[in-house]
């Protein structure tokens, strides 16, 4: 006995080691308590299959819920009055100057409140939904003070709440050097460490603790020291890794048996054989790649060697990744980093899910939640091969945890 039952669909699991996409075709799913209890052939179903309700779904395509591995969704005010410059003939350093760049989104965020953090994180988080997100992971690292780092934090889970979607959140207090530390970043890794992660654990307001290991940023040492913490009060890790330059933080990851390693345009083959041994997942932002206009891309083909999970996100950020299309991410995946439409999908589903250590979504398997994704349309490729994607003809969510 279901408590739903769909038939008439063609279903991608996404399952690994299945057949490619773990494509059941003329399949059934039944639901009970929030769970998958079937996913396979209709005529596989047991003969006395009941369901309070069944829907026949025209031959639509099932998916896992998209899920959002790596976005900075909370912030105030968005830059794209600088970006408008830029195109002007404005140098960034310029914008800087002049008080633009990070620090103006750190200012900004500081002056706003709870209230309106809140409400444009919705606008956003709700963008994301309609493509198809089931699951989102939010960070801070805008406020970079304790008391707006935890606003921040608070903003994700209210906007949560409000859009009825799956949240997970990572500290980010290792972003940047805020203006009260200038020349002094020890000092200020010593503030986090010492300070902001003991309080931010206290509170139960976040999943992860992550960082920026560069050379513009922090250094592997101070990192280390960010981890330790971390660790120390039972948090999760992840690291922003190798974006622009290589930093070892792929193997810095990978010592701290970290979730995930973002970014890794400039990983070493040493960061990728660590992260292949410590089942840390590469996440690939091709939207910062974009936005940036980089042209060195991430080792996908050693990543792909070397068995190293690959995940996509949008990395929604208000300067260098303004994107709010994981599906655009799909397609930017396969052209711009050389992945198939296949590892792309993996990506957003399965993978995405371990980038989070979330075991319980991820694939449509018997037990898994039973967030899901419809679509009409021929074949799973197609989610990849549209600039954009395609409109989903339906999201199923559960019950936010």
């Amino acid at each position: 006995m279901f408590d739903r039952l769909y038939t008439n669909l063609n279903i991608a699991t996404m399952a690994k080691g299945t057949a490619p996409y773990g494509i059941v075709h003329s399949g059934a799913i039944g639901v009970t308590d929030g769970r998958l209890a079937y996913v396979g052939p209709e005529t596989s179903l047991p003969a006395n299959a009941k369901a309070t309700s069944i829907e026949d779904c025209n031959g639509n395509w099932a998916f896992p819920g998209f899920i959002d591995c790596h976005t900075h969704l909370v912030f105030g005010r968005n830059r794209a009055r600088e970006f408008e410059m830029r195109l002007n003939g404005v140098s960034y350093e310029e914008i800087a100057r002049s008080g633009g760049g990070i620090i103006s989104t750190v200012k900004a965020t500081r002056q706003a409140s709870l209230e309106e953090l809140t409400a444009s994180a919705t606008k956003r988080l709700k963008r994301l939904a309609a493509d198809g997100v089931t699951t989102v992971e939010i960070k801070s690292g805008y406020g970079l003070t304790l008391d707006d780092e935890i606003k921040m934090l608070k903003a994700a889970k209210e906007a949560a709440k409000l859009c009825d979607i799956s949240v997970r959140t990572s500290f980010l207090g290792a972003h940047a050097l805020p203006p009260e530390f200038a020349g002094d970043t020890d000092a200020y890794v010593t503030h986090i460490c010492c300070d902001m992660i003991p309080k931010i654990a206290e509170t139960d307001l976040a999943d992860a603790v992550d960082a920026f290991c560069e050379t513009i940023a922090f250094t592997t040492e101070q990192t280390a020291r960010v981890f330790e913490a971390a660790q120390k009060h039972g948090l999760k890790v992840k690291l922003h890794a190798d974006q622009l330059s290589d930093q070892s933080g792929g193997k810095l990851a990978a010592n701290f048996s970290a979730l995930s390693a973002d970014h890794l345009e400039y990983a070493s083959a040493a960061s990728i054989q660590a992260m292949a041994s410590a089942g840390t997942v590469a996440v690939l932002l091709p939207g910062a790649y974009y936005v940036l206009g980089e042209t060195k891309r991430p080792p996908t083909e050693m990543m792909r060697a070397a068995s190293v999970d690959m995940a996509i996100a949008t990395d929604a950020n208000p300067g260098s990744s303004p994107v709010q299309s994981l599906q655009l991410m799909l397609h930017m995946g396969c052209t711009l980093f050389g992945l198939t439409p296949e590892e792309a999908l993996a990506g957003i589903t399965r993978n995405a899910a371990k980038a989070l250590g979330l075991s319980d979504r991820g694939t449509l398997e018997v037990g898994k939640r039973a967030d899901m994704v419809f679509f009409d349309i021929e074949e799973p490729a197609e989610l990849a091969y549209w600039v954009g994607g395609a409109v989903p003809s339906r999201i199923i969510r559960q019950t936010p945890d």
